[in-house]
């Protein structure tokens, strides 16, 4: 391989069982900057690699690849990690046998390694060959229990490097669920009075300017709020000088339906006015309304699939 006084290239090897989110882990690569390669066979990824890069590469790896074997694949990885033309990682999507086979149920899509049998027996297999390639991973990211979403999000937590811009995800969330993986700062608002207790407002969620203004109208929280922007709106730009791609904030109430909610909506818009590029997220609405589930589109792109 050559050999440059250039900064090294950032080079992502993607692998892990089939239905544990490699699909989306690579989109999710390829829309944050990096160029993708899916399933090239091995025997020609040392001939592409000899060919110098010139911007970060994600090369997706699995037993779809044709002359695929753990050992050749561990043997690359350990070839560009030794070769200062290349930051190399080999990141390794994760995920348990139940799940996995939950989702190939779910999907009603076949097992590479079991087409005409029980995608059961194809899980099981997969994982056997597969059994140890985690321990030589730079780093696992285990999907059981996540959506699309929060997979994105730890991708970009991880690799996000090459974007331009610092992105900003808020999200609401109910603390009876558990607090979302990923988040760098979370915040509870749970002091803040509950329209849930209000018969007219119960229905509502935070999105609809009534609750809203049940929530502000909170003799604390107007205080709570100038300091809770104050705070993040003075973090934002450390955050970026240090390079990171990608912050997510979380707030979090009791069901995450009304307060959460409400005050998730009002800091995107002050982020955005304040020309911070920034998306919002409702987990429990989300849950709700589309039951998004990983897994359901590794042969294809799409919102609802890993």
């Amino acid at each position: 391989m050559m050999t440059s006084s250039r900064e090294p290239i950032d080079l992502i090897l993607v692998t892990g069982p089939s239905g544990a989110g490699r699909t989306t882990a690579i989109h999710v690569l390829e829309d944050a900057g990096y160029e993708v390669i899916d399933n090239l066979p091995l025997s020609l990824m040392a001939r592409l690699l000899d060919g110098g890069l010139d911007r970060p590469l994600a090369l997706g790896i699995d037993i779809r690849n044709r002359d695929f074997s753990v050992d050749a694949m561990l043997s690359l990885a350990a070839k560009v990690r030794a070769d200062p033309t290349y930051a190399a990682k080999l990141l390794y999507l994760d995920c348990d046998e139940a799940t996995l086979v939950a989702r190939f149920s779910e999907t009603r899509r076949r097992h590479p390694l079991a087409p005409e049998e029980d995608a059961e027996l194809g899980v099981a297999r997969e994982l056997s060959i597969l059994a140890g390639v985690a321990d030589h991973a730079d780093t696992v990211i285990e999907t059981t229990g996540f959506t699309v979403h929060d997979l994105k999000d730890e991708v970009l937590r991880w690799f996000g490097h090459g974007q331009r811009r610092l992105a900003v995800s808020v999200q609401s969330f109910s603390y009876k669920r558990g607090v979302p993986r990923g988040l760098d700062l979370v915040f509870d608002v749970r002091f803040l009075s509950n329209p849930h207790w209000v018969p007219a407002l119960r229905a509502g969620t935070g999105r609809d300017d009534d609750v809203q203004a049940h929530v502000i109208a909170d003799p604390r929280f107007v205080d709570f709020y100038d300091r809770l922007q104050g705070l993040i709106l003075s973090l934002l730009p450390a955050y970026r000088e240090e390079g990171r791609a990608h912050l997510a904030i979380g707030f979090g109430c009791t069901g995450g339906r009304h307060r959460s909610v409400a005050v998730t909506e009002m800091l995107t818009q002050t982020l955005a006015h304040q020309g911070w590029q920034v998306s919002k997220r409702h987990r429990e609405l989300d849950r709700r309304a589309a039951g998004s589930t990983i897994g359901s589109g590794e042969a294809g792109r799409g919102e609802s699939a890993v």
